[in-house]
């Protein structure tokens, strides 16, 4: 994979740009419709990003909201850009909703998980397990594989060049539960302490002593990226659907929760210890 900007992050802009250009004219959503000859939903769902918009419906806005040629010029281009294939659609059976297109441009992601190894880290022996158990019987090889490949893919994003900061923190259970029995656990936990060792990662534990702390209602992922338009995302991940969080209040929150975590976790040197002394544990068992 090859390091370029994320049609997903555009297409967020782009949504942002138009939704604050009309309100800055002083419109509603319905009156710009009105004149654009448009349905009210169209609006809509191109200011929340739910559809791309086209270059012709980009000009017609800009024309409509009085734009500069300069900022017309850059929405076009963005129009442009969100068109473009990320590495990610060769896997649209896969991958569903706007995460990993997110994570693709983000600079920095913030992990704090409670049951697994975060999918970034894991082993190819480890996810293909993760995978299986939460696909429904009888499990078709073929697409357990393709889900496997899709997530080895995603990894290599750690260790592309302009790679972003990974600062995980995983609870203490996860080292101990033997998701894919004791030897490919094994080298799940070296995979981690490899991993530990590049400079744009850093991995912490919550030990079990810590008893009740901020992280209790579950794991979540904030994303930021490093030009300053484009604001944070927390992700949090769920059986009954994936929730995005875009409000700045409510991003703040996942922020200050995910400090609190990381503040009692290990450091990153009693976090290395404890995952060699869980691994060679699991070698003398």
């Amino acid at each position: 994979m090859q390091s370029s900007h994320s049609p997903t992050v555009r297409l967020r802009r782009l949504a942002r740009e138009l939704r604050t250009m009309r309100e800055e004219k002083g419109l509603t959503p319905e009156t710009a419709a009105a004149q654009l000859g448009w349905h009210r939903s169209k609006i809509s769902r191109i200011e929340t990003g739910r559809t791309k918009a086209s270059l012709s419906d980009v000009a017609a806005v800009c024309d409509l909201y009085g734009a500069r040629s300069d900022v017309r010029a850059m929405l076009i281009q963005l129009a442009k850009e969100v068109r473009k294939r990320g590495w990610w659609t060769a896997y649209a059976d896969v991958f569903t909703g706007s995460y990993v297109g997110l994570e693709d441009e983000a600079s920095r992601i913030c992990q704090w998980q409670v049951q697994l190894v975060p999918g970034l880290l894991q082993t190819e022996d480890y996810a293909r397990v993760v995978i299986k158990a939460g696909r429904p019987e009888p499990h078709d090889p073929e697409d357990i594989q393709r889900r496997v490949m899709a997530r080895m893919a995603r990894r290599t994003l750690l260790s592309r060049p302009g790679a972003p900061e990974l600062h995980a923190v995983m609870d203490e259970s996860v080292l101990h539960r033997p998701i894919a029995g004791r030897e490919m656990m094994r080298d799940q936990l070296e995979a981690i302490l490899i991993a530990a060792r590049r400079p744009n990662i850093t991995i912490r534990i919550l030990p079990y002593s810590v008893g009740a702390h901020a992280g209790l209602e579950g794991a979540f992922s904030v994303l930021s990226f490093a030009e300053a338009v484009d604001p944070d995302v927390a992700y949090v991940e769920g059986t009954a659907g994936d929730i995005y969080v875009e409000s700045s209040e409510q991003v703040d929150r996942y922020k200050i929760v995910f400090g609190r975590i990381w503040d009692v976790a290990l450091s990153p040197e009693e976090s290395r210890k404890l995952i060699i002394d869980v691994k060679e544990q699991l070698t003398h068992d």
